[in-house]
């Protein structure tokens, strides 16, 4: 074919229509009948070029046939087959000016059958393809002579049951929703079949779901006792793939399996593809909806054999196939974006078919995978090809917009010298030409934008996967890799401020992006903060807290500061975990429908952990500077009174002996310390070189006091620092006096210790340095007892590595010290044997021993070297 095809859009109507659902039908005068999948019937008449009526029914329409000599119609719904009559349909039409709308009550229904999918009428057969109980029903039910009677009398039904491994995930078949079958009638092509009812003779006129076949090729397809008896054939297309029939008349047949295209089935149709008999279809065409095409012809035997048989020959098409149909000599296809013409003379022939060699497959490949193409996008539905009075093929489609669009082909090249356009008409081969170059932009745009929005996808998921492995490589290598080190990090800072007369606790996190990569949007920096150690509540769910912070373009060399409470009026529990994790939703980038497709998903969202930082107890300290509160006494009287209140509340000792309770209002005051060497502390803090000059002298030791007091307070040790050091105070003495989260009074005090003095032995005593808590909180003093022994952990990763002398080791008391665990581990067991056999301890009374036993380990503890 030459030239470019005529596009004329006959009418436009708000649908959106999907493939598979629509149905289009031409009528018998200037009529056409579309069903949309929706329960309205559309009437458009051809030479007003207008919707004429609606017909509306009770259910979803899934097919319709025409009777032309009975003039009715034949709809098919969810729950049976109404019958329209066309006489009365038209008289309504006439009488409104503006489009009938015909509601079609239950009056109209013929057959009560649930499932309806497709229709067929054979002479006086109305044949109905249904599917229930995942099994396909055909029924044959014989239509009245009268069209007033309503009595449809059921011939038969044959049953087939669903193959659903080959449905390729249709799960809306129950429905009848997704995809039709397809039905034809094929026969013989000696003569006209005689009608199966003598009183009818509709088979005189065969619409376009009726074909002949050359009677050879009948003979050999559907056997010798069907062609005897001119039987015709029905040919069932079912979405499963397989291509089955049924001969009506011959006594006991059932439907018989002929091929499986292993693909739904979208077409079945006949095409003379010779002309040595003229009007008789010497191929039968049964099309996929992936591009698998059947080429069934017959085969002349070798002189060997001597006689033909029937030949199946595979190919395929550039798919996907929407709609298909055919006239004498070509097959037309719509893939949803271009409209194709495919040539089936220029396959192999009928000689060479026989031969069935690698050349005449390829030769048949190539055929098929060069068809032409007509310019023309977005045909979800068409009708069979009509000739126009010059000779030009007409097709009538439907685009997914709704559009009705006449589609004019060009002439062949033999046509084209038959008959010359005259000058007249070359106004319209320029509006054809226009109409062509909108197609082509049309769709060329649709498919630019597609392709621009799934690159911008491909590139944003691309990006979301280089920045998971990175932080995946970051998490399986955190053994070696320091949190400084890692592409991207958290670390905070723990400060104090005073907001309505109230003190708060708040830790600003700092997301830095050293990694190569901009964190777009779809990123949330999620932070969860929890007690390490904290009691299940009523149920059962532990006391955490989430924040999210949307990101936007986090490009790389930047550092976003977020704020978060964790401590205001009390009730928190330190020390405390904060887990910062980067979220990346999918919903960002995938649409709903897009991410239902991706069954494997567990979640929608992608959980990264960057890194946990620890707040503990020195974190969480209010520390006084002296200067401060010389000033500022009166407006701190407050928080003083504050502070002994709690103080008094959180240290009031209950206990019961013999009913009564005795209440112990007194302060007490509680101690721990940790003794560490200033070898260890010379070796791993930075000192003055001109105080390590000086060795014995008493600034040496002023020197590590006061060092080590600054550097607990400003190590930013689980990743967190205070906000003592941004408020520019430096600390002058080795004590400190601070207030805790609940108003606690706390007091650090760092000191000169020589351990060992007490040996005979003339070696010098070992130099050490006292790190003393006190406070009348007893949680303070273990909160901060822990608080510096995580700190001074981190001494030892850092002291190098020295053999320690053996007599000064002995010399540390370490004999005493194994002797006084031994005693107060004895005293505990005897305590807990006489609490197990209820022999004179009270609770209050255990509870002091065990807090003696606390007090005495921790007022004796073991130097650190």
């Amino acid at each position: 074919m030459e030239g470019r095809c005529a596009v004329e859009i006959w009418t436009e109507f708000g649908f959106s229509g999907t493939p598979f659902t629509t149905k289009l039908k031409t009528g018998l005068g200037t009529d056409v009948f579309l069903c949309t999948g929706s329960d309205e019937v559309y009437v458009f008449n051809t030479e007003e070029r207008k919707f004429t009526a609606f017909l509306k029914f009770p259910g979803p329409v899934s097919d319709l046939i025409e009777i032309h000599d009975k003039q009715l119609l034949y709809v098919s719904c969810r729950n049976g087959v109404y019958c329209v009559n066309l006489p009365f349909m038209l008289s309504r039409i006439q009488s409104s000016s503006s489009p009938a709308e015909l509601k079609i009550s239950s009056e109209c229904l013929v057959v009560g059958e649930e499932g309806a999918l497709s229709l067929l009428l054979i002479g006086s057969v109305l044949l109905i393809l249904s599917y229930r109980d995942a099994s396909w029903l055909l029924s044959l039910y014989k239509t009245p002579k009268e069209t007033q009677s309503s009595i449809y009398k059921k011939l038969s039904s044959f049953s087939l049951p669903l193959v659903s491994g080959v449905v390729n995930g249709d799960s809306k078949l129950k429905t009848g929703v997704r995809r039709r079958p397809v039905l034809i009638c094929v026969h013989s092509g000696h003569t006209t079949s005689p009608p199966l009812s003598s009183t009818s003779s509709a088979e005189a006129t065969l619409t376009a779901s009726h074909f002949h076949l050359e009677p050879v090729l009948f003979k050999l397809l559907f056997g010798i006792d069907t062609a005897l008896i001119n039987s015709p054939v029905v040919l069932c297309g079912l979405p499963d793939g397989r291509l089955c029939f049924l001969p009506l008349r011959l006594p006991g047949s059932q439907l018989r399996f002929l091929h499986n295209l292993e693909q739904p089935i979208v077409f079945v149709g006949a095409s003379v593809t010779m002309e040595t008999d003229p009007g008789h279809a010497q191929c039968l065409v049964v099309v996929g909806e992936l591009g698998r095409v059947v080429l069934i012809r017959k085969n002349k035997g070798g002189p060997e054999a001597g006689c033909s048989a029937a030949g199946f020959t595979d190919g395929c098409l550039p798919g996907p196939v929407v709609c298909s149909c055919v006239d004498k000599k070509h097959l037309y296809y719509s893939t949803g974006s271009d409209l194709l013409v495919l040539d089936l003379t220029k396959g192999p022939s009928e000689s060479e078919v026989q031969e069935r060699d690698e050349e005449t497959s390829l030769k048949l490949a190539a055929a098929l995978q060069s068809p032409t193409s007509l310019n023309v996008c977005r045909i979800i539905d068409l009708a069979e090809p009509t000739h126009s009075t010059t000779g030009e093929i007409q097709l009538l489609g439907l685009s997914v917009r709704g559009q009705l669009q006449r589609i004019t082909l060009p002439l062949g090249r033999e046509d084209a010298r038959l008959s010359e356009l005259p000058s007249t008409q070359m106004g319209r081969n320029v509006k054809d030409l226009l109409s062509a170059i909108g197609d082509v932009c049309e769709r060329a745009s649709v498919l630019k934008t597609s392709i621009k929005s799934k690159n911008q996808i491909l590139r944003h998921l691309n990006q979301v996967l280089n920045i998971s492995f990175l932080l995946t490589a970051s998490t399986n290598n955190e053994e070696h890799l320091s949190v400084q080190e890692k592409p991207i990090r958290c670390h905070a800072m723990a400060r104090w401020s005073r907001l309505l007369q109230k003190d708060s606790l708040s830790l600003t996190c700092v997301l830095d992006n050293s990694s190569p990569y901009v964190l777009e949007q779809g990123w949330t920096l999620s932070i969860t903060v929890f007690p390490l150690s904290y009691s299940l509540s009523a149920g059962g769910e532990s006391s955490s807290t989430s924040f999210s912070f949307p990101l936007h373009n986090f490009h790389p060399g930047e550092t976003l500061e977020v704020s978060l409470p964790l401590a205001a009026g009390g009730g928190t529990s330190f020390p405390m975990t904060v887990n910062c994790s980067l979220i990346f939703s999918l919903k960002n980038v995938l649409g709903e429908e897009e991410l239902v497709g991706f069954t494997g998903l567990q979640s929608n969202c992608i959980s990264l952990p960057l890194n946990t930082l620890v707040v503990d107890w020195l974190h969480a300290l209010q520390v006084n500077s002296p200067t401060a509160s010389r000033k500022n006494t009166t407006s701190q009287s407050d928080v003083k009174t504050d502070a002994i209140r709690a103080f008094l509340r959180s240290h009031q000792i209950r206990y019961s002996a013999g009913g009564e309770s005795v209440i112990n209002q007194e302060k007490e005051q509680y101690s721990a310390s940790v003794w560490v060497s200033s070898e260890l502390l010379k070796d791993t803090l930075k000192l003055k070189s001109s105080d390590v000059d000086q060795p014995g002298s008493k600034s040496v030791h002023q020197s590590i006091c006061i060092c080590l007091l600054d550097w607990l307070f400003s190590e930013g040790h689980g990743g967190v620092k205070t906000g003592y050091q941004e408020d520019k105070f430096a600390l002058s003495s080795s004590v400190v006096c601070a207030q805790g989260p609940e108003g606690e009074t706390v007091k650090l005090t760092v000191k000169k210790a020589n351990v060992g003095e007490q040996s005979l032995a003339k070696e010098e005593p070992l130099a050490t340095v006292e790190v003393r808590v006190e406070s009348t909180s007893l949680a303070a003093v273990c909160g901060l007892h822990h608080a510096v022994l995580s700190r001074v952990q981190t001494l030892l990763q850092r002291a190098p590595e020295r053999a320690a002398c053996t007599k000064r080791v002995q010399n540390l008391g370490l004999r005493q010290a194994l002797q006084r665990a031994e005693r107060l581990l004895q005293q505990i067991q005897q305590r807990r044997i006489s609490e197990a056999f209820g022999v004179g301890v009270s609770t209050g009374q255990m509870t002091l021993s065990l807090l003696s036993v606390y007090r005495e380990l921790r007022d004796n503890p073991l130097p650190i070297i």
